[in-house]
């Protein structure tokens, strides 16, 4: 299995009823795996992640197992309710599954949710293999409910992303606990919240004496001239490239287990302590005043190796060979994106957008040049009434903001509410694709599907704007680059919100048909390159100047033929 597939197996053994998420990478697997057991257990994409972690918040109150699921930068969406559901705690046990991003490959910074952990007083547990990710997500249920705590299971995209072989077990029966009114417990109004942060603390001091005789917490002696503390992907580096070295694999992460740690360390002469990311184990055994060797060897940036270590422990030179010296190859938009179009349209007309996260965050590199700014989910609008309030309304005549319609869904729309109801004017443009695209093609509020399958009304984008008052709100194709350009030029001229959508479908959805394909013509072509402009990997540049277009990858969408004024490209059927 996946990490992901044995997280999703491992709460369906530990009976858990309610599931609620975002996606993002690397976390998406999750639940979409889950939702396999659907007879069994409730799931949904929610519109972002602070939703997802309240819905299943809600549903631990009420008695039962629930969890939610996101990538690193969505805890920091959900860290509201997360800080207060520490000192509310769990009846159902409750799991938050984050999943980290070291090497930064599908995200905008590094963080360490560890540390989140350690902020909120939270226990966090992180697995090696997807056979721990399996059977600790069992163990974060019986943890969470024995200690009266949400649970934090940290995953990495090395771990969600890897296969390892798994033994399945049958599902628990696990029976409902019964609802009891508890609000010195469960409404965190100031007086009781004082009480119950005495609470996250006497259970925090409780785990670390448990958590010295946890499974998950383990000693592993060999020779003792060097020892390593690590957890995590980690320890597979540290077994594969030092396997008589003495090991402290560590299980729960958070918080730490001081007595064996101390332990540990009198019995081994040279402590490492390997641990991606943030020295999050290492400073704490420091304070402890023990000797240990971390950081000063071992990077904080990135993901780990098992050729890092070798290198920092083993001191070994490894030279790459000419052939793993491979170029690097710049991402780009799919051929018949609709975002491509839209770009064009923008660099054509000199306007710079202040973008978002997800695919069209591609428009910030050659050809296109236009997004100068990506934040996180939904700045998009903010920063550009940021900037409209900080230089006033003729210097964000040449800008727009550019979101897509998932992350709109997710935080876009309280963005808008801002734009509108503080008197801000510029032109904000919903790329509306119908699916959330960057992480798989997963559906939201306003596709009318929901996880489990159910065909849903659909939330209408335009008559959302719409109701906030917006007077001018405009849905385009996005492959009409002249009334894309009408459109923009016309909002330049207005001191007022414009919103335009456009309108067309990602080019990778499922039960998308292309009936025609693009074809140049070598004799009426100029030569000029204009076709070439907006970045098609579909097409490239013959020796002789003129243009080629592969069929396999040519979905017709026209926008090369567009931009041809001496009819060199046609586009015929399929």
């Amino acid at each position: 299995m996946l990490g992901n597939e044995a997280i999703a197996r491992g709460a369906y053994e530990a009976g858990v009823k309610v599931s609620a998420a975002y996606p993002g990478t690397p976390s998406t697997e999750i639940s979409e795996n889950l939702v396999q057991y659907k007879d069994d257990l409730y799931c949904e994409w929610s519109p972002n992640e602070k939703v997802a972690m309240e819905v299943a918040t809600g549903a631990s109150i009420s008695g039962v197992r629930a969890m939610a699921s996101m990538k690193h930068v969505g805890v920091n969406v959900a860290s509201d309710p997360l800080y207060t559901a520490s000192y509310i705690g769990a009846t159902g046990g409750l799991v938050l599954v984050a999943a980290d991003d070291p090497g930064l490959y599908s995200s905008q910074n590094e963080q360490d949710t560890r540390m989140i952990g350690r902020a909120a007083g939270v226990p966090v547990i992180e697995p090696s293999d997807s056979q721990e990710a399996k059977d600790f997500m069992k163990f974060a249920f019986e943890l969470s409910e024995k200690y009266d705590t949400p649970v934090i299971l940290r995953t990495t995209t090395r771990l969600s992303h890897s296969q390892g072989p798994v033994t399945l077990c049958e599902r628990e029966a696990v029976a409902d606990k019964p609802y009891v009114r508890n609000a010195p417990k469960n409404v965190m109004m100031p007086g009781n919240a004082k009480t119950r942060h005495l609470h996250v603390e006497a259970r925090t001091n409780q785990m670390i004496e448990d958590g010295c005789t946890f499974s998950i917490n383990h000693a592993e002696y060999n020779d003792t001239k060097i020892g390593f503390i690590t957890c995590g992907i980690a320890y597979q580096y540290v077994k594969e490239v030092c396997p008589e070295a003495s090991v402290l694999k560590l299980g729960m992460v958070n918080p730490l287990p001081k007595k064996l740690i101390e332990e540990f360390a009198s019995r081994v002469d040279t402590l490492y302590i390997f641990e991606e990311l943030e020295p999050v184990i290492e400073e704490q055994v420091r304070s402890w005043g023990i000797e240990c060797i971390g950081k000063e060897i071992f990077t904080r940036q990135g993901e780990y190796s098992a050729n890092l270590l070798r290198t920092a422990v083993l001191h070994m030179d490894l030279k790459l060979s000419e052939a793993a010296k491979v170029p690097a190859r710049p991402p780009i938009l799919c051929p018949g994106c609709p975002h491509r179009s839209v770009f064009y349209t923008l660099n054509q007309l000199k306007l710079h957008a202040a973008g978002d996260i997800g695919c069209y965050t591609l428009g910030a590199v050659a050809p296109l040049n236009v997004i100068d700014t990506t934040i996180c989910m939904g700045a998009s609008i903010s920063s550009l009434h940021g900037m409209e309030k900080a230089k006033g309304k003729e210097y964000i005549k040449d800008w727009v903001a550019c979101i897509g319609d998932s992350t709109f869904m997710h935080t876009g729309i309280n963005s808008l509410i801002n734009m509108v109801y503080n008197q801000g004017t510029g032109t904000v443009m919903i790329l509306d694709n119908s699916t959330t695209g960057m992480t798989g093609h997963q559906d939201h509020a306003a596709t009318g599907k929901t996880l489990q399958g159910d065909v849903v009304p659909a939330i209408s984008i335009y008559h959302l704007c719409k109701s906030l008052g917006i007077e001018h709100v405009y849905e385009v194709n996005a492959f009409d680059q002249e009334e894309l350009k009408k459109q923009l030029l016309a909002a330049k001229e207005r001191d007022c919100v414009t919103v335009i959508i456009t309108k067309s479908p990602c080019v990778l959805l499922k039960g998308n048909v292309f009936p025609n394909k693009c074809v140049p013509i070598s004799e009426k072509c100029k030569k000029c390159g204009a076709c070439l402009r907006p970045g098609c990997p579909a097409l490239t540049k013959n020796e002789d100047g003129t243009i080629s277009i592969d069929e396999t990858m040519c979905n017709g969408c026209g926008l090369c033929k567009a931009q041809c004024k001496f009819d060199a490209i046609e586009t015929v059927a399929k």
